[in-house]
């Protein structure tokens, strides 16, 4: 017999577990950064506009699909309706086990900045020393891979417990850690002098900046910052009971992983400013700009490990989630124990990830179509199948599953909801004409 499948043991734990999936490195410096380059508050207003009609509204679909099966995100759409739409799923697995794979690799690199700062590695130096500093790191051809395995080997003991023992056990610590580390790190920035600049350049309105560009940066971020379309919020969702009030639980799981991406931007460029660093330092403001930004600060030293271990928090609860994705297909599909799923798959993605790393360096020649490893996986991840999942998703919803993604959302009318036509009304039509503009943007 097959044994009786997990359920979170709260409310708040399956909140915190979905809101550390979606809360990332980018929300961390790819937000602040997006925000001062397209008019500060105005592309705010869009990006929380966005993330709360067509964001929570495909994550509130993926929840609905997985509970309604209590599967796998490929067995999910093998059992409510069959056909094609398994390959739906496939998308998403297949998605999530790329995404990790070099994920991985990155999150090594927050474990070495957290080692880096302790030890005073970085305690001195120019943007431009420190900037040598990260390119000699990422291109050695050993480094990186020992760190990716740390990486790795913390993501699969994490998975190893299971849904309650493991995944909402961890995340109950480390998603309120997350939040008094960026709390903590929001005090020391707002104090520094010519802090103000900073704040005014992330909540000051310039509406000139909004044009279709900087709309479509703010609809990539508010999609790709809820982890939606690569399978997790299906799989999270398989392990929820009848009980749980489906659209309040989306609608706090949104509110958290953009709360934490504001409180990133007000704890990032002020600092940045007080220093007279360049906000639009893009993916180099993590690992070159903020290191030489910390050298500054008075009391740098404590507060430059603290911020990578927020990093480093932030990348394990996203890393979790997506080798959860694969896990819960070989547990589901293929009666693979959890144990050997978790260290086979993650073992698995640990090896694709070292072309990953060695494409940064000793590999950089060696190119996919034009692009290094590294770049091609993210590409074709972030680019193609998340895009595609999401629209599957939204219009298998909106027009295939309407009736019965309804009852699901109500648990068969025990819970409210009021904006149940507005929602499906964005599945059927806003959200994937949006999601297609991401996706045709990004080819």
């Amino acid at each position: 017999m097959l044994a009786p499948r997990e359920h979170w043991g709260s409310r708040v734990g399956f909140i915190l577990a979905a809101a550390g999936s979606a809360v990332g490195l980018g929300n961390i410096w790819k937000f602040p950064y997006l925000a001062g380059q397209h008019g500060g508050a105005a592309f705010l207003i869009t990006y929380l506009a966005l993330a709360f009609t067509i964001g929570i509204s495909v994550m509130l679909c993926e929840f609905i699909i997985g509970r309604a099966a209590r599967k796998d995100p490929i067995g999910a759409f093998a059992k409510l309706k069959g056909g094609l739409w398994p390959i739906v799923g496939f998308m998403g697995i297949a998605a999530a086990f790329v995404i990790l794979s070099f994920y991985s690799v990155v999150g090594g690199w927050t474990l070495a900045y957290i080692l880096k700062m302790m030890t005073g590695v970085l305690v001195n130096g120019t943007s431009q020393e420190l900037g040598k500093v990260f390119s000699n790191f990422i291109e050695n051809p050993v480094r990186p891979i020992i760190f990716h395995a740390a990486f790795m080997t913390l993501t699969i003991a994490v998975v190893i417990g299971g849904i309650g023992r493991g995944i909402e056990r961890w995340c109950k610590i480390l998603l309120p850690a997350l939040f008094v580390i960026i709390l903590i790190l929001l005090g020391r920035s707002l104090t520094l002098p010519g802090a103000m600049k900073g704040i005014e350049y992330f909540l000051q309105p310039d509406f000139s900046k909004m044009n279709a560009a900087a709309f479509n940066a703010a609809l990539s971020q508010a999609f790709f910052s809820l982890s939606i379309g690569m399978g997790a919020m299906i799989t999270y969702g398989s392990y929820l009971d009848r009980t749980m009030n489906l659209p309040t639980s989306t609608i706090w799981t949104t509110s958290l992983d953009t709360s934490i991406a504001f409180l990133a931007g007000l704890v990032i460029l002020p600092a940045v400013f007080a220093f007279g660093f360049d906000p639009n330092a893009g993916p180099g403001l993590t690992f070159i700009t903020l290191p030489a930004v910390f050298a500054n600060m008075p009391g740098g030293v404590v507060f430059a490990p603290l911020f990578f271990v927020l990093l480093a928090i932030a990348a394990l609860t996203s890393a979790v989630s997506l080798l959860e994705v694969v896990v819960t297909y070989l547990v589901d599909e293929k009666g693979v124990s959890r144990r050997t799923a978790a260290w086979g798959s993650g073992a698995v993605m640990f090896l694709i990830g070292i072309p990953a790393s060695l494409s940064l360096g000793v590999w950089k020649d060696y190119t996919i179509f034009g692009k290094g490893i590294f770049d091609f996986l993210d590409y074709l991840s972030s680019n193609l199948l998340l895009p595609l999942g999401g629209i599957f998703i939204a219009l298998f919803v909106g027009w295939f599953f309407s009736e019965k993604a309804l009852e699901e959302a109500t648990a068969g009318g025990k819970h409210r909801f009021p904006v149940a036509r507005i929602w499906m009304f964005i599945c059927k039509f806003i959200a994937p004409l949006a999601i297609a503009w991401i996706l045709i943007s990004g080819l």
